[in-house]
């Protein structure tokens, strides 16, 4: 299906801003494929300064089970503003959050939530939970689904794929 950049609005999954930071958080998940860590990439968003947090998941690395990227991420973001209020930056990460990293979500007021795939295991957006979306907790965040969702899915496949052959060796 064509269609022009002009008709589309940023709830758009294909709006060429989400589109562009999705490519930045799939090179982080390249990253953490690359460091044998699950690959989950994210980028922060500001819109006053622009990009001002990258992260990849590291919880190997680090022996930390936290290290999610949108974690790491987020610590950046705050530490870049100076504030654990990130009231005017979006989110963008290539798996929807889990319930650790959706609580964050929301405790840092992030109001916008970009991910790439849906995670049936332990999606906290969408799919098992809706934390960010909960009308009991303090603050919400709008959430965009299926940017770059192809993608995203493979690389976490692949990764997958590639540890279960090494185990049966």
């Amino acid at each position: 299906m064509d269609f022009s950049p002009l008709e589309l609005t940023l709830t758009d999954p294909r709006h060429p801003f989400h589109v562009h930071h999705m490519e930045m958080a799939l090179a982080e998940a390249g990253r953490a494929n690359a460091e044998d860590e699950v690959p989950i990439g994210a980028v922060i968003v500001s819109y006053q300064h622009g990009v001002i947090a990258q992260a990849h998941n590291q919880r190997e690395q680090l022996h930390d089970p936290t290290a999610h990227a949108e974690m790491i991420a987020i610590t950046q973001a705050a530490n870049a503003l100076r504030s654990w209020r990130l009231e005017d930056c979006a989110l963008y990460v290539t798996l929807e959050p889990c319930p650790m990293c959706a609580g964050a979500i929301v405790q840092a007021r992030l109001p916008l939530v970009v991910y790439g795939c849906t995670d049936a295991k332990a999606g906290a957006c969408h799919t098992l939970y809706q934390i960010t979306n909960d009308t009991r907790l303090n603050h919400r965040s709008q959430v965009i689904g299926g940017v770059l969702a192809d993608r995203c899915a493979a690389l976490l496949s692949s990764f997958f794929a590639a540890k279960r052959r090494a185990g049966k060796k």
